[in-house]
Formats: C-alpha cells, sequence, structure tokens
C-alpha cells in the first residue's frame, strides 16, 4: 500500500481539485457547488472540511508546492483513467484512494460535483500523468433520435429516398470529363423522375403529392450523392417546373407540368443575364407583343444581354425567359413566358443560340450555357400569366395594379429555390464535417513520454474548436430551414415579402457558412482531405457558386437590412421614406440603453449559458443597428443626398444589419423548436448546441460588442473559454451528433471516413 499524508477523506476529493485549479474558469457558482457538497459528506472530519473549504478561496489559492504535490499523489497511485466509465473522475478518485487506503467506497458526493461542474474527461485527461483509456465516443445520446427529430413531418419521405439513394446509378466515382459526367447526371435525374421524386411539390393532378416541404428534404438528401444531380435536379424540377406552378395558370399546367415532373420535358431558367447579374429588375431582353401574329418576339438586344449560366441549357427543349414584356409599345416590366429552344430532334429553334459556358470550378456535371435570342416568335398562350396576362383584345391587364408589387409578388413565388440553395449548401457542410470528424476520431497524432499510443486528434481542444461549433450549427440552420421552408409552403400565407427577406438572409449566412466549414474541414484533415476521394475538394468546388446563385450575398444582405428597415411594410424606396423614418422613430425612440458595466462583466456560468443572455444580446445588436442605420440615411437625405446615393453610403452599414438580423432569426427559431422536443435528455442536449451557437456567435462579433460597451474585456474572454468548454463537454458525443445528421452510409464514400 503506497503511503501519502493526506487523509483519506481529503485524499478523494484531490483529482477534483486539481482540475478545478486547472481551470481558469472557476467561478463563484462552482465554487459554491464544492463547497456545498464539502458541507454535506457525512465522511468528512471537521478538520478535512476545514483544509478542503481553504483549498476553494480565489483570493488565496493553493500555492504551486500544493499543485505539484497533488499530481504527483495522483501519478503514484498508478491507476488508469477510463473514460466510458459512468462517472469517470469520481471513479477514479475512488481506484486512487484504493491504492493508498485499505478502504475505498464510492462516494456518490463526488458524483455530485462532476455532474453538476460538467466536467468531461477530456477537460482533465491531459492534466494526470496516467494512462488514459480513450473511448471514440460516448452512445448516451441516440443518433437516430436526432436524425429523427430534424428530418421531422418529413421522415417518411426522407427515409424512402434514402432507400432509392442505394441504386448503383447513385455510387460517387471520380468524373472529370464534362460531357460523360453531364450524360450520366442526365440519367439520374430521369430516373429520379420516374420515381416520382421530380413531380413531388406539383399538385397530385400533374403526378406530386403538393408537398414542397418534402421536396426541399429530397434536394438538400441530393447533396451526399452529388453537387451536380443535386443542382440539375432542382433546375428542372424546382425552377423550370416550378416557374410553370408558380407563375403559370391552368392551361400552362396542364400543358407541360406532368412532362416536366416526368422529365419528359426538359427546361432551363432563364433569368440571370451576362450583364445585369443579380439585377432582375434590369435585365435587357424583352418579349414584344404583336397585334397582327397574336404573338410575342424575343430579342436579346445587346451582345452582354444574353442569358448566361443557364443550367439544362445544353440538354433543354424549352426555356423559361425572363423579359421586359412590351405591350402597345409600353413596357409592363418582368415577365417569364415559355421559349421552345430545341425541336424533337435535338436541333436548335430558328434564332436561337446556345454556346456552352464549358468548364468551371466546380459542379461540372451541370450543362450551364449562353443563350441569345433573335426574333424568337411564340404564341401570346405562351406568357405566364398568373400575375398579368394579355387579353384577347391585345391589352395587357394584371390584378396588382402597382409594378413594384407586381414585380416582388412575382419573385416571391420562387423564394422555395432560394431556401433550397441553403439547405443544399448546409448539407454540403454537414458531408464535409462528418468525414472530418470520422477522420478526427481515426487519425493519431502525437504523444508525451508515458502513453502507449499517440492521441486520437479528435481530442486536442484545437481541432475540437475547429469543428465542435460547425457542427452545432448545422443543427441550428437545419431547424431554421425547416421552418422556413413550412411557412413558404403555407398557401394561407399571400404575402412573401418577410418571407423574402427572411431567406435572403438566410441564404446568405448560411451559404457562407457552408463554404468556411468546408474549407476548416480541408484543412483539418490535412493532406487526405485534399485528395479527390475523399469528397471535401469536391464539396469545396460544387458548394463554392452557392454564394452567388440565387442571388449574390452581398446584395441579399442589403436586400435583408432594407426588409427590416421597412419592418415589412411597405417597398423600400425615396416616395416612402420619410413613412419609414417615422415608423422608426416610433419603434427606437427609447434608444438604446447604456448598457450597466455590472452586466457587461458578467461571467458566471449561469448568465453566459442562459438564453435571455444571447436573445438580449442579439436583439440589442439589431436594434442598435436598425437604429443608427436609420439616422445615418436620414441626415443623409436632410443633407440633400438622393435617396440611392444614400444607400450607397452605408452598404456596409446594411451588411451589417442584414447579418445581425439573420443570426437572430436563426438563434431564435431554433431555440423555440427545441422546446417542442418531448425527450429531455436530447431537448437539453440541442439547447446546449444553440448556447455554443450563440457564444461562438458573439465571439466572433466581440469587436462590435466591445466598442459598444456592451461586453467587458473580462466577459469577452469568459466567452472564448465557455466557447470552448462547450466544445470539450461534446466532445464525447461527437461521433453521435455528425450520425445524427442521417447521412446514409452509401454516401459516406471517403476512405477517411470509413
Amino acid at each position: 500500500m503506497l503511503k501519502t499524508t493526506y487523509s483519506p477523506g481529503t485524499l478523494q476529493y484531490i483529482p477534483f481539485y486539481y482540475v478545478i485549479w486547472s481551470d481558469n474558469l472557476l467561478s463563484a457558482s462552482e465554487i459554491a457547488v464544492v463547497k456545498k457538497t464539502v458541507e454535506e459528506d457525512a465522511a468528512l472530519t471537521e478538520t478535512d472540511k476545514a483544509t478542503l473549504t481553504s483549498w476553494l478561496d480565489k483570493k488565496n489559492p493553493p500555492p504551486n508546492g500544493e499543485l505539484k504535490r497533488w499530481k504527483q499523489t495522483i501519478s503514484r497511485a498508478g491507476v488508469k483513467l477510463v473514460e466510458s466509465d459512468t462517472y469517470p473522475l469520481a471513479t477514479f478518485s475512488q481506484k486512487m484512494v484504493c491504492n493508498y487506503q485499505t478502504e475505498c467506497p464510492f462516494n456518490n458526493h463526488l458524483k455530485h460535483i462532476e455532474v453538476n461542474l460538467g466536467i468531461q474527461p477530456n477537460h482533465y485527461n491531459h492534466l494526470f500523468d496516467v494512462e488514459v483509456v480513450h473511448e471514440k465516443t460516448s452512445r448516451y445520446y441516440s443518433a437516430s433520435t436526432l436524425d429523427a427529430i430534424l428530418k421531422g413531418d418529413n421522415a417518411n419521405a426522407i427515409d424512402s429516398f434514402r432507400k432509392a439513394m442505394v441504386h448503383p446509378l447513385f455510387q460517387w466515382e471520380i468524373k472529370r470529363d464534362k460531357e460523360a459526367f453531364r450524360q450520366k447526371t442526365l440519367e439520374q435525374v430521369q430516373h429520379l423522375a420516374a420515381q416520382g421524386y421530380g413531380a413531388m411539390a406539383y399538385p397530385e393532378a400533374y403526378g406530386g403529392s403538393g408537398n414542397m416541404d418534402a421536396y426541399a428534404a429530397v434536394f438538400e438528401n441530393l447533396m451526399y450523392v452529388d453537387g451536380s444531380l443535386t443542382v440539375k435536379f432542382g433546375v428542372q424540377f424546382g425552377l423550370f417546373g416550378g416557374s410553370i406552378q408558380k407563375l403559370g395558370t391552368k392551361k400552362h399546367h396542364d400543358r407541360y407540368l406532368t412532362a416536366t415532373g416526368q422529365a419528359k420535358l426538359l427546361g432551363c431558367f432563364a433569368m440571370t443575364e451576362t450583364g445585369h447579374g443579380s439585377n432582375v429588375r434590369g435585365i435587357k431582353t424583352t418579349a414584344t407583343y404583336v397585334k397582327d401574329t397574336d404573338s410575342l418576339v424575343i430579342q436579346t438586344p445587346g451582345s452582354n444581354d444574353n442569358k448566361e449560366y443557364i443550367g439544362n441549357a445544353l440538354h433543354a427543349t424549352m426555356a423559361s425567359v425572363f423579359a421586359q414584356l412590351i405591350v402597345n409599345g409600353k413596357n409592363e416590366g418582368v415577365h417569364a413566358l415559355l421559349v421552345p429552344i430545341r425541336n424533337e430532334a435535338g436541333e436548335l429553334m430558328e434564332g436561337v443560340t446556345i454556346e456552352d459556358n464549358g468548364y468551371k470550378l466546380g459542379l461540372n456535371g451541370v450543362d450551364n450555357g449562353k443563350i441569345w435570342f433573335k426574333q424568337v416568335r411564340v404564341p401570346r398562350e405562351n406568357l405566364l400569366n398568373k400575375y398579368g396576362e394579355i387579353g384577347d383584345d391585345g391589352n395587357y391587364r394584371s390584378d396588382i395594379k402597382n409594378p413594384n408589387k407586381r414585380f416582388f409578388t412575382m419573385l416571391g413565388t420562387l423564394v422555395g429555390g432560394r431556401i433550397c440553395v441553403a439547405k443544399g449548401s448546409l448539407s454540403g457542410a454537414k458531408m464535409a464535417l462528418a468525414i472530418a470528424v470520422r477522420h478526427a476520431l481515426q487519425r493519431r497524432q502525437f504523444n508525451d513520454s508515458i502513453k502507449v499510443q499517440e492521441d486520437l486528434i479528435m481530442d486536442y481542444p484545437t481541432h475540437q474548436l475547429r469543428l465542435t461549433p460547425g457542427v452545432a450549427k448545422s443543427y441550428v440552420y437545419h431547424v431554421t430551414l425547416n421552418h422556413m421552408m413550412q411557412v413558404y409552403s403555407d398557401d394561407s400565407n399571400t404575402d412573401k415579402r418577410k418571407v423574402e427577406t427572411q431567406a435572403a438572409g438566410l441564404k446568405a449566412i448560411i451559404t457562407w457558412f457552408a463554404n468556411e466549414t468546408i474549407q476548416e474541414c480541408r484543412e483539418a484533415c490535412g493532406g487526405k482531405g485534399y485528395l479527390l476521394e475523399n469528397r471535401i475538394a469536391d464539396l469545396k468546388n460544387d458548394v463554392d457558386i452557392f454564394t452567388t446563385f440565387e442571388g449574390d450575398n452581398t446584395v441579399l444582405l442589403q436586400l435583408a437590412a432594407k426588409g427590416v428597415l421597412s419592418d415589412f411594410k411597405a417597398e423600400f424606396n425615396s416616395a416612402g421614406f420619410s413613412a419609414v423614418l417615422k415608423l422608426l422613430g416610433t419603434r427606437l425612440s427609447d434608444r438604446i440603453a447604456t448598457i450597466n458595466p455590472v452586466y457587461s462583466n458578467k461571467v458566471d456560468k449561469e448568465h453566459l449559458y442562459n438564453p435571455k443572455f444571447h436573445q438580449h444580446a442579439f436583439n440589442f445588436r439589431t436594434r442598435r443597428l436598425t437604429y443608427t442605420l436609420a439616422m445615418r440615411i436620414r441626415d443623409y437625405i436632410k443633407k440633400g443626398v438622393p435617396s440611392y446615393q444614400a444607400f450607397l453610403k452605408v452598404q456596409t452599414h446594411l451588411l451589417a444589419l442584414g447579418k445581425a438580423y439573420s443570426c437572430e432569426l436563426a438563434y431564435n427559431t431554433y431555440m423555440d423548436f427545441s422546446h417542442t422536443i418531448d425527450d429531455e435528455k436530447h431537448r437539453l442536449l440541442f439547447q446546449k448546441m444553440g448556447t455554443l451557437y450563440a457564444l461562438d456567435e458573439i465571439k466572433q462579433d466581440a469587436t462590435w460588442f466591445l466598442e459598444r460597451g456592451y461586453l467587458g474585456g473580462t466577459k469577452s474572454k469568459a466567452i472564448q473559454q465557455r466557447v470552448e468548454r462547450l466544445c470539450t463537454e461534446l466532445r464525447p458525443h461527437i461521433e453521435v451528433l455528425v450520425e445524427g445528421f442521417g447521412i446514409p452510409e452509401s454516401c459516406l464514400t471517403a476512405p477517411i471516413a470509413q
């Protein structure tokens, strides 16, 4: 039996005290937990209690010599730290006492400290000079339960689709010849159409189930197969078919929608132009009504006015073309019409010119092209006339008299595509995270002079900090986008402007998040992440474009910010600006009060982990940015600066507001959802991930919060430390968390993920 100068009572607490004093986050509330435990431990003598209590004085901490003696006592015991024990540190303490004392019963009071302080083995296994029996992952939580929570009401559709993805046609392989790649992608789309997946969002009369929500779930799962397939699927059924469904009327549905859902009619979505990008209202292609022939003539007026980057352009026989509609010499604004671009033999129609965009950074299985129209004539019936039509008398009419409102109403019906883009990019991030985490749970590197084998790189705090916040944010964004799609799919909501504002901001921050996360995963996998076989390289290349199609992110954030300024009540233009400012004055005239210094430096765990603090921080940022932005614009206008020029001067401010608003929206949506989870264990896990999301977001924007006095330096540092601690707390469950994404094993083909 080993000898020690410590009494049996104090000896069992030494591992806990060593861990506590090695942690700079020791707070008043944590000290209170330990003190209360010591006081209630009947096995301790009064001398033991006095000694243990004296070691909890932050103003007079144990000297370094005492800490060294604690470590020597722990190391000399020669016991192993077994991470898979139910209470690893309490069990370790018991085993240590057994080497010094004849009796060593398990102390439930120590278990109380371990549970209430949230002490995890990866917080302290590097502190002890002992052998650590590592566990790759804990099975305390259920991956199938997490997956079920994320699937929600779409579980049946998703489960059925995942089984369909096992088909050999969807087996991933390296494809570098774009012609062969495009042909394979086309075959995959046609196969999915034959299974009924393309028409899911269409009404039952046209082969669908009217379930846009389920269609979006299928879309995001396609990303696990291949990015090119995902995009081509979206172009054919979501953009082309969606424009017929949402902008056309029954005559268009009857004639085209069933064939589109079956992929017997291949189409493309010709909106974007080379010279005008995101400025849809400014496109130059014209569709001029000719009364004598009762037809529309489509014309590309200039060399840079062609349709650009049009997916499906090389395979499609018809295009949904957006053009300025000219009727009786008057421009009625942008409308969509169906234009045949190839005949049944696959030959270009007269007046149509199409060029291949060629090889791209990614998505080379998508046949992107440029399209020009030269006096291409189509019947009047080809105008998609839900929001505006040309009557038999040759005159234009619309139930929406205001041209601006008509334009935004038309675009608002297509917001589902923007939400799907965000969903697809998020799936790319999930895929990269799953590969990187599984690799990190196998790859070992470095050790010290005692351990027999090298450490798993997932056990390094720096690696946890690289990947874990991304996992938590993936859950937050998944829940948020699911909710957004449900709101968009609700046909009782006829005004889509609010949804458009929210989707614009979320699409921007989520596609940026996806790109940043995939890059982090690539680096976290080292050279292995650079190999094509391990999928991350293609994910990186494919998801890159998601930041600019369906709306450039910088433009979308400005759209979101303008939506916040106008409070979703009026279009934002010079004529209505004074009314907007009056509205803002009513809502925000209280100004943003100076933050109490006590609050700005509050660092205890209960406060930093409290959702009320997170909500207050996000709301403070959004409100302050809104108020200061409005006042800046008002000051410019008072000086005679035109409204448009005033906005140019505050563009960076608009971007900051768009990001802040979208972050707050995501957090509030996620936390509201977390309260609906019945299983308490998994509900608390979801809320912990929400806490990590919030603190990491505040940390990322710490400069702004510090400059406004919302955070003090002490609190800012404490938030950084809490982010690191949350990452280590989630470390034992990280594999289950990425399994909870529900990515089929048939898709996780990367060798480093096996």
